[in-house]
């Protein structure tokens, strides 16, 4: 036993101590020039390694450098620089002149994706001759190989061209040789920006074989959250998968079978983007379910028991909300982009939308719309429209066409008092400067012609204020004896102009079994309040004098309905009707006098006086 463990520990010294004089001969300064032009050679980039390389033997067989960077040619700034960089390597290669490097690890690594680390052409750059007329290194003999890469706690910052960059801060990479170029991705990092934060975790498969002509990526898992302000509390966050295709020629990147989340909704389809000077996206998506007011927080702020309960908000920066947007949309003047989306189900501010369509184009900040429909309320809707962003001010116009519209379904979306109800029908033309609910109300501009069929106009019933009005006028007559609270019309027309939350209504016009009206006004959008006049003629109803109720449904009576929609006011003329009334059955009785009695000389006299009259 003793001398078993005698020749087991003069084993061990030999094996170390053999290890340690390879170790100590080999100096991996030797294959610095080989390592430099292999990377060139492979990557086109420059490699440079500041100081003496140097062994680092526990707890890993290791080379340690100094300040590495690395540099597309012609470039101002390099696109990886590191304080220092290490290598880890499998010791028996050394012995048949190999270096296998197990991993190279870069800590506090900066990368730059901006317009100074990119590849600059030299116009007087000489132009190497064929053949193979490289100096062989001293290292020429040396074989080199990596298995992994790893980059941690690093930044990558990115900008194009005179676009404000973005970093990418916390980056912790791995990259393992799987194949032959082929290897396995693991990925977390986060992207802070305007007080927002972007979390990014992800696991891929990458295949290089044809690098660079192209590339591609299998990404199996993919999980991200964005909080930060004007974000709603915990978040939006989400996971997917994809498969990514990098081509050099033309420099495009695909997306496609991309399945991904976003809290409770889900998208499907394809994503591209060409690398031009002027990007190009191309969107091609459709979700089962996407719920914006589960991703932008919005609260049904009128309550009730159906109201959607409400999630907090980060507070964002105090910002002029009209200028912030403008700068926003400013932004579609740096890329061409298209998008077309469809959804089986969208809901949007409580409304449910079912078979939602939309497509779009962006050339450069002229943005066109031809289709944006879908079913909502009973109905269905068609609002295609344009965007211009070119000019100092932003113009947008839509053509809403809406068919069977439930109006109670949309005033309680856009928080309106329910003064009406009914199904509206709409063709016009709008327009205005801004996108936004309370531009549409204050800003906005355009015509429409309005229909709304089965129209009850809620707090006011017309039939009851007449008939009572003429009732107590008129003891020959009085109304039903009980009344609803609501105005009824079977038909209700109009035409309207919209001039900055202004609404002039003209030709209005309503039929039903009981009365019939005309007429026009104004509607103040901003403050929620009416000033119209109406020619009503009540036709239904009435109980009485048969000569007077046929007088009075032949007698147009001039309503005025004003005020605050939830607390309308009136003023009814009915005391002037009903003398106008009296005076013609009066004149109409001493016509008939005066016509029977037209031989004598009072019947005469007082024919004159009538006519004169």
């Amino acid at each position: 036993m003793r001398r078993l463990l005698t020749t087991l520990v003069i084993l061990l010294v030999v094996l170390v101590a053999g290890m340690s004089a390879l170790v100590l001969l080999v100096n991996p300064n030797e294959f610095r020039s080989y390592m430099i032009k292999k990377v060139e050679q492979r990557s086109g980039y420059h490699l440079t390694l500041d100081g003496d390389l140097r062994w680092h033997v526990w707890p890993q067989l290791s080379i340690l450098s100094g300040r590495m960077t690395l540099t597309a040619p012609g470039a101002k700034a390099p696109v990886v620089s590191a304080d220092n960089m290490r290598l880890d390597v499998k010791l028996l290669p050394l012995i048949s002149h190999q270096l296998f490097v197990k991993q190279v690890m870069l800590k506090n690594a900066v990368i730059r994706l901006t317009p100074d680390s990119e590849e600059q052409s030299l116009p007087d750059a000489p132009i190497a001759p064929g053949g193979n007329n490289a100096e062989e290194s001293p290292a020429a003999s040396w074989k080199f190989d990596i298995g992994n890469l790893q980059v941690v706690d690093s930044l990558l910052i990115w900008q194009r061209a005179n676009n404000e960059q973005i970093n990418v801060r916390d980056i912790n990479l791995s990259l393992q040789r799987s194949g032959d170029r082929q290897a396995e991705l693991e990925l977390n990092s986060r992207i802070n920006r305007d007080q927002r934060d972007l979390s990014v975790n992800l696991t891929a498969e990458l295949d290089l074989s044809q690098y660079p002509r192209q590339a591609s990526a299998t990404v199996s898992q993919f999980n991200y959250q964005l909080e930060g302000a004007d974000i709603l509390v915990g978040g939006i966050k989400g996971q997917g998968t994809l498969q990514a295709l990098y081509q050099q020629t033309p420099r495009r990147v695909t997306l496609n079978q991309l399945q991904i989340s976003a809290n409770d909704s889900q998208f499907a389809g394809s994503a591209s983007v060409g690398l031009g000077d002027i990007p190009d996206y191309v969107l091609n998506l459709s979700s089962p379910n996407l719920n914006l007011d589960a991703l932008s927080g919005w609260h049904n702020s009128s309550g009730g028991s159906d109201a959607q309960p409400v999630r907090a908000m980060t507070a964002g920066p105090v910002i002029a909300s009209g200028t912030e947007q403008q700068r926003d949309l400013q932004a579609l003047r740096d890329f061409d982009a298209k998008l077309d989306l469809s959804a089986e189900r969208l809901t949007y501010r409580g409304m449910d939308i079912e078979h939602l369509k939309l497509q779009a184009d962006n050339q450069r900040g002229n943005v066109t719309m031809p289709t944006l429909k879908g079913q909502v309320a009973g109905g269905d809707f068609s609002l295609p429209g344009s965007l211009d962003v070119r000019g100092d001010k932003t113009v947008a116009q839509v053509q809403p066409r809406l068919q069977q519209i439930d109006l109670a379904t949309v005033f309680k979306a856009f928080d309106i008092p329910s003064f009406m109800t009914g199904t509206l029908t709409m063709n016009g033309a709008l327009s205005g400067d801004r996108l936004a609910v309370d531009a549409l109300l204050h800003s906005w501009q355009g015509s429409a012609q309005l229909a709304v069929a089965n129209a009850q106009l809620h707090g006011l019933n017309i039939q009851q204020l007449i008939q009572q009005a003429v009732a107590r006028n008129e003891r020959g007559v009085r109304g039903q004896d009980k009344y609803q609270r609501y105005t009824e019309v079977q038909q209700l027309a109009a035409k309207a102009n919209l001039n900055h939350g202004a609404v002039t209504l003209r030709e209005l016009n309503a039929q039903s079994s009981l009365l019939n009206f005309n007429g026009g006004g104004q509607l103040n959008l901003p403050e929620k309040q009416c000033d119209i006049t109406l020619n009503v003629q009540v036709t239904g109803g009435w109980q009485g004098s048969s000569k007077l109720i046929e007088q009075l449904q032949k007698t147009p009576i001039p309503l005025r309905v004003y005020g605050p929609w939830q607390q309308l006011n009136y003023q009814l003329k009915v005391d002037q009707v009903l003398r106008n009334s009296l005076q013609d059955r009066a004149k109409d009785a001493l016509n008939k006098w005066a016509e029977k009695n037209k031989e004598s000389r009072s019947g005469q006299d007082l024919k004159k006086l009538l006519d004169k009259l």
